[in-house]
């Protein structure tokens, strides 16, 4: 059944979920100053992607890195044909750099994931079996999570808010390992603060949404780019514009036209 739904004033069509296969996939990546994570992260990509039939490539998206990450990325963009990238002129924050990857992609999917080498690559393959059973997006859910016991008691509590204010039931909204549908993640509406809420996004487009147990690592260069409380506060504000999103969408359903 084929249904329309009007959003941020677009006119989306789309159809109820069914098995799919996946040709071909882009792997977002935003990259804040990781020059020592991406050769690992990107060799441990090829290692999953190996055990695939996908077509696929990654897309880093430098978002204004002081470091050498820009030079790395060049460097690999020169030896690996699967190897894009995209270059910000200056800082613009990790949904930016989503939303350029999202742009950018030309894959049937897009697999997100963070440049610290804290999502694992080894888990793409199952996420993207996942997906093929009829889901328009899988998200990760870090079950064991390798963080501080701070971050872990104010991201349980957050992530209780948000799903209580969003009337959501999504266990780890946090976990930027994501595989979601390109044409629908490419309509998703710009705001600093649109990474944290994709699952809650997407579904307002009416996907369907997924969540599978994946592994989660302990960062072992460079430093966490997030202060707990700071992003606990901004997350409370962007939090009322999704509140108020999902009370202004509306869906209708076309019978006849002509």
């Amino acid at each position: 059944m084929c249904q329309s739904l009007i959003y941020n004033n677009l006119s989306i069509r789309y159809y109820f979920p069914v098995m799919t296969t996946i040709k071909s996939l882009s792997i977002v990546v935003p990259v804040y100053n990781e020059e020592d994570n991406l050769p690992i992260l990107f060799a441990e990509i090829e290692r999953a992607m190996s055990r695939t039939d996908k077509d696929w490539h990654v897309i880093f998206v430098d978002d204004g890195s002081k470091d050498r990450s820009l030079e790395v990325m060049r460097q690999l963009a020169e030896k690996h044909d699967t190897v894009r990238y995209v270059v910000f002129a200056q800082n613009c924050g990790q949904s930016a750099a989503f939303k350029a990857g999202f742009d950018a992609a030309t894959g049937d999917v897009v697999v997100t994931m963070d440049a610290d080498l804290q999502n694992d690559p080894a888990d793409i393959p199952a996420m993207l079996q996942e997906y093929e059973r009829g889901f328009d997006m899988v998200i990760g859910w870090r079950a064991k999570r390798q963080d501080s016991i701070v971050k872990k008691i104010v991201s349980k509590i957050g992530n209780g808010i948000r799903n209580r204010l969003s009337n959501e039931t999504v266990k780890d909204t946090g976990c930027s390992l994501k595989v979601m549908r390109t044409s629908m993640a490419q309509l998703l509406p710009m705001f600093t603060g649109m990474h944290r809420f994709l699952p809650t996004l997407m579904k307002m487009q009416g996907a369907k949404v997924a969540e599978v147990r994946v592994n989660h690592r302990p960062r072992q260069h460079g430093v966490s780019k997030y202060g707990v409380w700071d992003r606990t506060k901004a997350t409370f504000f962007d939090l009322l514009a999704i509140r108020w999103m999902q009370k202004r969408t509306f869906r209708y359903t076309i019978r006849e036209q002509k």
